[in-house]
């Protein structure tokens, strides 16, 4: 017998009555059955350690390939050689799992609040539509079929190159997001989410351990992009342009107050009037990517954000066109801004890190800096008027100096793209 392929078991004709079967020829035991329907089924055949003939289902052909088929034979009868019988197991259902399975459980518990993430905490909303978004566009087109039981540090990684090298990306359709891309940090940041699903099933009796633990992720690009000195001013000039042809008001107001303050596009675009303390220059964050948070802002921008029209019924400071939600279109009224001067490479996280490089050239500390942008904020149990003085001048003096270079003449902005780089 020849060993078993894909193209003999298309060719495995169904019988006229009853059953066929196609052993392998290497691997004894593995076989695939076709069904007079022509139904064909990965099956393995051994004899137990007390003489009794088994035979076990380890998929259909089209949900399984033969060397995923394979693969799960090897590992059965390697247990039936060290003398288990993994009939037996069978009636085990967390051997039975797929990864697809373990996904949706992990999705719905977790939208219950019964999987505690950092900080032994429920997991946020955010953090679960980006995982769901993983899930639906990487995990289970690469590994839902496959028994989460069965998964090794190999087929990971695996996972992970395919990412990397494009295969589950898609262009961008006609509802809202963008392109689905690949890439070293998407592919990472998939395993993490994969990892972490495994990690809370075996936790939870979901699945018997972690079958991904040892997977190394790949290292991500650092972001260094930021704007230059010419550049902001080149992006005033373009914020003042568009201002007089038409722009929408609300998308200019956020881009400058992204650039004045430093803060993530959702922590910019959501802001609620509620959280905002203008005349003593912080925002009360309730929750964050890292949690609750007082964060300083500078004078111009807190006389930015008050000074935006009141919807009555709206909590937002950046209120939506229509409805009661906040405005969302921030990203791409930057890029036209950029295009229309000849800056690229620009997005929302771009504003935040020229934030921080720009309060990095006025000489402060980076614990100050991680401060200015969140990732070492004041706690809200603290009094908010103990916030500390020297965050307050290095606030005050980033944003102040931000928004100079954005108020700057045009005759200022106006430099060739050679004295861009320059600068």
């Amino acid at each position: 017998m020849a060993k078993l392929t894909k193209r003999a078991v298309d060719a495995l004709q169904a019988p006229t009555s009853a059953q066929a079967f196609l052993w392998d020829g290497e691997l004894k035991g593995f076989g695939v059955r076709v069904t007079r329907a022509g139904v064909k089924t990965f099956i393995i055949q051994y004899r137990n350690a007390a003489g009794k003939s088994r035979r076990i289902n380890l998929g259909r052909y089209g949900t399984l390939t033969v060397e995923l088929a394979r693969d799960q034979a090897k590992i059965k009868l390697g247990a039936v050689a060290a003398g288990e019988d993994p009939a037996d197991a069978e009636d085990n259902p967390r051997d039975q799992v797929t990864v697809a399975t373990l996904c949706d459980w992990y999705l719905k518990e977790a939208e219950a609040g019964r999987i505690l993430g950092r900080r032994n905490r429920p997991i946020k909303k955010s953090t679960l539509a980006m995982d769901k978004s993983r899930i639906e566009t990487h995990i289970k087109p690469l590994l839902g079929a496959r028994l989460a039981q069965g998964l090794k540090v190999a087929d990971i990684e695996g996972m992970q190159s395919d990412i990397a090298a494009g295969k589950t990306a898609k262009p961008k359709d006609k509802r809202r997001g963008g392109a689905t891309t690949g890439g070293p940090g998407v592919a990472a940041r998939t395993v993490a989410t994969l990892q972490a699903i495994l990690g809370h099933a075996a936790r939870l009796d979901q699945i018997e351990n972690h079958p991904s633990r040892g997977a190394r992720k790949l290292a991500g690009q650092k972001k260094t992009r930021r704007l230059s000195v010419a550049e902001i001013r080149m992006l005033g000039l373009a914020m003042r342009h568009a201002e007089r042809n038409g722009e929408h008001p609300v998308a200019l107001a956020i881009v400058r107050f992204l650039l004045l303050t430093g803060f993530r596009i959702s922590e910019g675009q959501g802001l609620k009037r509620a959280w905002l303390h203008a005349d003593a220059g912080y925002v009360s964050f309730p929750d964050t990517k890292g949690d609750a948070q007082i964060r300083s802002i500078g004078p111009a921008a807190a006389k930015l954000a008050a000074g935006q029209p009141f919807r009555p019924n709206c909590p937002y400071v950046f209120p939506a066109d229509f409805g009661d939600g906040y405005f969302t279109a921030a990203k791409a009224c930057l890029s036209r801004l950029c295009a229309s001067v000849g800056i690229e490479g620009i997005t929302p996280h771009t504003l935040r890190h020229t934030f921080g490089s720009v309060a990095g050239d006025l000489g402060f500390s980076e614990l100050t800096i991680r401060a200015l942008l969140g990732h070492a904020a004041q706690s809200v149990t603290q009094g908010y008027v103990h916030i500390d003085e020297a965050l307050k001048l290095a606030v005050t003096r980033t944003c102040g100096e931000i928004a100079a270079l954005l108020d700057s003449s045009d005759d200022q902005a106006q430099h060739s793209p050679a004295d861009r780089k320059a600068a």
